[in-house]
């Protein structure tokens, strides 16, 4: 059987969370001679009027991190089940659902892309507006070089068409959810980032991201995240989360809001030059101490995200409120 830590501590957490969690294989994928199951976990209520978040991580095999902290914080809700009455309140009223280890095959390889070569990031069928950052902005030269799209015209990678098929069927059908997809690797500041990745224009919900960030500043005032559209930064082709929103955008009555939690690593390098020398130092921290940082840290974002799924009718911003707000947002965000 496969040794690969993460795979195991999800699975321990499977056996404990027995009553409270529900588990299928969405998938399996090899990595040579090793076959690995990419799990799908639902907790809460499965009413589909109620609103529903999703968790993903481990989509780049080199960034542990990410799974790191869902399993974390899952381990942190199941022991919370046996004495917290608000906790058991919550998931009367919304749906939980995890993928944290969308990747597998490409962990046990120790490489960003997954067994085929394939980033999972630049692999859905979105092409950008306009010029991309050469290579990493997304390719079809070959498997060999980073952020690889894939063969054009090939369906996408088995791996990704799991993680879509959870998202259409627990999320977008709810007139209200959050996916918040835990990345590594860029910058020396954790960055919350949300579409588009492929084109600089705003999204439509772009007031809902604005408003979920002042909430979080009001009861977090020194929190360490930057909120930003992914395209401030690059832009990129076949980005998975554009491709998922892209298909809300036909029904006005449902808000998905997808986000991507990137953890700024380089201010873990900076702290320790010697992660420099390692693949996994460069997108994970490697001394003890400041990873149970980490976990403990993130995990006040993922909490506050849950609850605010849970309670989204009295945060949303309706009617001409909402787009002063989207107006705010783009000025905020989009200046000429």
């Amino acid at each position: 059987m496969p040794t690969l830590p993460e795979l195991n501590e999800l699975e321990r957490i499977l056996e404990l969370g027995r009553g409270h969690l529900v588990a299928h294989v969405a998938c399996e994928v090899s990595a040579g001679n090793k076959r690995f199951p990419v799990y799908q976990l639902t907790m809460g209520n499965a009413d589909p009027n109620l609103p529903a978040i999703g968790f993903f991580g481990g989509i780049h095999g080199l960034e542990r991190i990410g799974t790191q902290i869902l399993l974390y914080f899952l381990r942190g809700l199941l022991a919370r089940l046996e004495w917290d009455n608000s906790l058991h309140h919550i998931l009367k009223n919304v749906r939980l659902v995890f993928m944290p280890l969308v990747n597998p095959g490409g962990m046990w390889q120790s490489t960003r892309c997954n067994p085929h070569g394939v980033d999972l990031m630049r692999n859905a069928p979105v092409e950008a507006a306009g010029k991309v950052p050469f290579l990493l902005g997304g390719h079809r030269i070959s498997p060999r070089l980073p952020w690889y799209r894939g063969a054009a015209g090939a369906e996408m990678e088995k791996e990704n068409q799991a993680l879509c098929r959870t998202v259409q069927e627990e999320l977008l059908p709810r007139s209200f959810s959050i996916a918040v997809d835990c990345h590594s690797g860029f910058g020396s500041r954790d960055r919350v980032w949300f579409p588009y990745a492929h084109t600089v224009n705003p999204i439509a919900d772009l007031a809902d991201i604005l408003k979920l960030e002042e909430l979080f500043q009001q009861i977090y005032p020194n929190n360490k995240y930057l909120f930003e559209p992914q395209s401030l930064q690059y832009r990129t082709h076949g980005d998975v989360w554009d491709y998922l929103y892209l298909q809300t955008q036909q029904d006005t009555s449902k808000t998905f809001l997808p986000l991507t939690l990137e953890m700024g690593s380089w201010l873990w390098v900076k702290k320790n030059p010697r992660q420099l020398f390692s693949r996994h130092g460069i997108f994970n921290p490697s001394v003890e101490h400041r990873l149970h940082r980490v976990l403990r840290g993130h995990t006040v974002w993922l909490d506050f995200l849950m609850r605010a799924t849970c309670s989204h009718d009295n945060w949303l911003v309706k009617g001409p409120a909402r787009s002063r707000l989207q107006e705010r947002a783009i000025a905020r965000w989009y200046k000429p």
